[in-house]
């Protein structure tokens, strides 16, 4: 936690530090996760099947079968200009992608690399076998119990990131809930001066248009005073690209494949394929398809410049058949879960697996659908979950008692990560013998000397005993999240660090600004505006990577398959 300067606050002080003094009765205690250094998780297990492996085989080879004789159509000129130039048959916008263009993607692709965030100290390395939970991004509301649900706000979006840095479990930060009262073509702006002034954890970018893009580029290289060099050798933020199922890549997740990719920053392609409505009703047919079109998108990055740092995702579930509303924590998106993570070991790359709930509150059902995934993630061998945590009614709201309920289970999953120990000590013989038939462990030297750590204390559970429960107020495990959530967001403060890289990069904000900002749609700008827009990008001289990759924004062709 850092001390702050007199004077101006970083960013707003949170709507609801006036809630709290009220309800407090004594000092909040100390944050589980204040003891407990859970910022890089290790997977412990072996993973799980559900395919033999003939079988994962035979869904890679239909995979390339789809790519190569019945296409994928592309929306994006330039992306249809790369893949062609390499070998790809086009149809107007149907390209058909040969199996040895897929194959040189994927030996180009890198196995391992380290997402860079503000804090050094919080630097993760993206690699099979490690663990990483995050938020899931695009949120258009957002909830809790004292205000309900509304549509999402800078406010809400800031407490949201509060949240996010206060928990070592979660490891990197998210664009959600969307700050829907400031204007699409300014909302990067302050969803960067968010994710920087109030966190010091890895950042995510939207690849809303390549002016959107760029100028986040140029924020946070300037934010972390690197140069051009350090920038484009390491991934410093990521972006989730969806591609539109059934085989379809829109204009902006394209643009974005090419953009991060020349400027070595990170992609996480995650196909959204429903099984009986978006991809075939069966999970093998699902997955043939997800993993076509995760390979599509994979190969076109890697076009874009060999060796970019991309993450293979599967976002696979069912739909309900009488409703055709999307279902998540159900049996299908399980094994979904299992068999993306044996098509991912395939071929050798990290993977993002998918949590998410379609409760339309925050009551039982709302963690016990999102619980169920990141259970999976230690079997399912994933490298990334997105979305871990506060994700309500499909991804159209962020709920922050949710938040807090999900925090409960990630942090059981990050201490199952935790080696257990068996030497001498903790076999415990001498303990054993300290007590005699029928006696108890309350008093032994190992317990008196371990006792205060040797287990995990719940952030939200309450292990009292009933007449306990009720003496204290008999709060529900709802009311309890909200209480926590509001003693979080009175007492935070930003990271060490955080003001000062704020001061960096605060000449830019107002010239974006006063430069008409970045709309997503391609042309919306005048020329004159456009030639000024340039001229004041940053306060040092544009780079040459800069100069040639922000000709201006893309057209927004076709519809964004999920909110990530």
């Amino acid at each position: 936690m850092g001390r702050r300067r007199k004077g101006k606050p970083l960013l707003a002080p949170s709507a609801n530090a006036g809630m709290v003094p009220v309800m407090r009765r004594r000092k909040t205690r100390q944050l589980p996760s204040a003891t407990h250094s859970w910022s890089v998780l290790k997977n412990p297990f072996e993973p799980q099947s559900i395919f033999s492996q003939d079988r994962v085989e035979a869904i890679h080879q239909a995979s390339l079968d789809v790519l190569q004789n019945l296409g994928i159509k592309v929306l994006l000129p330039e992306a249809i200009e790369l893949l062609t130039k390499h070998g790809a048959a086009a149809s107007g916008q149907m390209l058909r992608i040969g199996s040895d263009m897929v194959e040189a993607a994927l030996a180009s692709a890198p196995k391992s690399f380290t997402l860079h965030a503000p804090n050094r100290a919080r630097n993760l390395p993206v690699a099979p076998g490690q663990l990483i939970f995050t938020p899931g991004g695009g949120c258009p509301n957002v909830s809790d119990a004292i205000r309900g649900r509304r549509a999402g706000d800078l406010a809400s979006y800031q407490d949201a990131v509060r949240l996010m840095q206060s928990f070592d479990v979660i490891h990197k930060l998210s664009p959600a809930p969307e700050p829907q009262d400031i204007p699409v073509h300014l909302r990067h702006y302050a969803m960067m001066q968010t994710q920087m002034g109030l966190g010091d954890k890895a950042l995510t970018v939207y690849g809303r248009g390549r002016q959107q893009v760029q100028e986040c580029f140029d924020i946070i290289q300037a934010a972390l005073d690197l140069s051009d060099a350090e920038f484009t050798a390491a991934p410093y933020c990521s972006t989730v690209i969806n591609t539109n199922s059934p085989r379809m890549l829109d204009r902006p997740m394209a643009q974005a494949l090419i953009d991060f990719a020349r400027a070595g920053q990170m992609c996480i392609v995650t196909p959204f394929c429903l099984a009986g409505a978006m991809a075939p009703i069966t999970i093998a047919g699902a997955l043939t398809l997800q993993h076509a079109e995760a390979l599509a998108a994979i190969t076109l990055n890697q076009l874009a410049k060999p060796g970019a740092p991309v993450m293979y995702g599967g976002f696979g579930s069912n739909v309900d058949m009488k409703s055709g509303a999307p279902s998540f924590g159900t049996p299908e998106h399980i094994q979904m879960s299992i068999g993306s993570g044996q098509m991912a070991r395939h071929i050798g790359l990290p993977w993002r697996s998918a949590a998410g709930s379609a409760a339309n509150t925050k009551d039982r059902q709302a963690p016990h659908d999102t619980a169920k995934q990141p259970w999976r993630c230690p079997p399912d061998h994933a490298t990334m979950c997105i979305p871990a945590a506060g994700w309500l009614e499909g991804g159209l709201t962020f709920g922050f008692e949710k938040f807090i309920q999900d925090i409960e289970a990630l942090q059981a999953i990050a201490h199952l990560c935790k080696p257990v120990a068996a030497d001498t000590a903790a076999i415990g013989l001498d303990a054993i013998g300290q007590v005699a038939p029928g006696g108890h462990f309350f008093e032994t030297d190992q317990t008196l000397k371990h006792y205060s750590t040797a287990f995990l204390e719940p952030v939200n559970a309450d292990l009292t005993n009933f007449g306990t429960w009720q003496k204290n107020g008999a709060l529900t495990a709802e009311a309890r999240a909200t209480a926590k959530w509001q003693a979080i967001l009175h007492d935070f403060t930003a990271p060490p660090g955080a003001e000062e890289r704020m001061g960096r990069r605060e000449a830019m904000m107002p010239q974006f600004t006063q430069a008409g900002g970045a709309p997503v749609l391609e042309g919306t700008l005048p020329q004159t505006r456009a030639k000024a827009r340039l001229n004041q990008r940053r306060p040092r001289p544009l780079s040459q990577r800069a100069k040639l990759q922000c000709p201006h924004v893309i057209r927004r062709a076709g519809r964004r398959s999920t909110p990530g």
